[in-house]
């Protein structure tokens, strides 16, 4: 898997940034600091100003990179949802039944993350806690509708779509294959956040993992 991920760029809709951060130094040390910062402070109390003195540079070399830090985290939801997109893909590619597919599938997207040392500037372990508290906020805004207009959420998309064609192929009758998919990972993050935040209100704990949670519920839904 690393091998694979290492011959491949992560792809992130370029109407997102200004200047590709992958591009130089300072662009990825902007996106390293950057998961650090709103992962120790929170995106509400996250700034280009004070991510500036955390990479020891000008509040204005950020906003050569993006307009805002609205457009920073659609670019780190993005990066994180191509990253996992890539994991499932190819951990599926090869699996002609489709049933292990499914739950290869439903894995790779509802599990705890653990660090890919492939992409040294970014902590994914991380970035999955900020995916976890803060996603819903890249796309709970007044702007949505014309942000989706213009792509800025087709990674996400297309992951659903992916799990929502296996899921089809397993069962053709069933009629709900791309709500359940988009279920799946929108629920992943949310049983995840009641797990750490809400422990009363879930039945994951340390024991019995959303990945679990989700398998048994998807294979009871497409099996009637």
């Amino acid at each position: 898997m690393k091998s694979l991920l290492s011959n491949l760029k992560i792809a992130v809709p370029d109407k997102i940034y200004i200047k590709d951060p992958e591009s130089s130094n300072l662009g990825k040390r902007i996106i390293e600091h950057s998961i650090l910062l709103i992962d120790e402070i929170g995106f509400d109390n996250f700034t280009f100003k004070k991510l500036g003195v955390k990479i020891g540079s000008n509040e204005s070399s950020v906003y050569r990179y993006f307009e805002s830090k609205h457009k920073l985290l659609l670019y780190l939801t993005s990066w994180y949802w191509a990253w996992v997109e890539y994991q499932m893909v190819f951990s599926t590619f090869n699996m002609p039944d489709k049933t292990e597919q499914l739950l290869r599938a439903i894995e790779i997207v509802t599990k705890s993350i653990e660090q890919d040392d492939t992409f040294t500037h970014i902590n994914e372990i991380v970035l999955n806690r900020i995916i976890v508290n803060e996603y819903s906020k890249s796309y709970l805004t007044k702007e949505v509708d014309s942000e989706n207009m213009e792509g800025y959420f087709v990674v996400y998309k297309r992951l659903v779509t992916r799990i929502s064609d296996i899921i089809n192929t397993i069962n053709p009758d069933y009629k709900f294959p791309t709500s359940l998919a988009s279920t799946i990972l929108e629920g992943a993050l949310h049983q995840h956040f009641l797990k750490d935040h809400f422990k009363s209100i879930t039945d994951c704990n340390d024991q019995v993992s959303p990945t679990e949670f989700f398998k048994e519920l998807t294979f009871n839904a497409i099996s009637k």
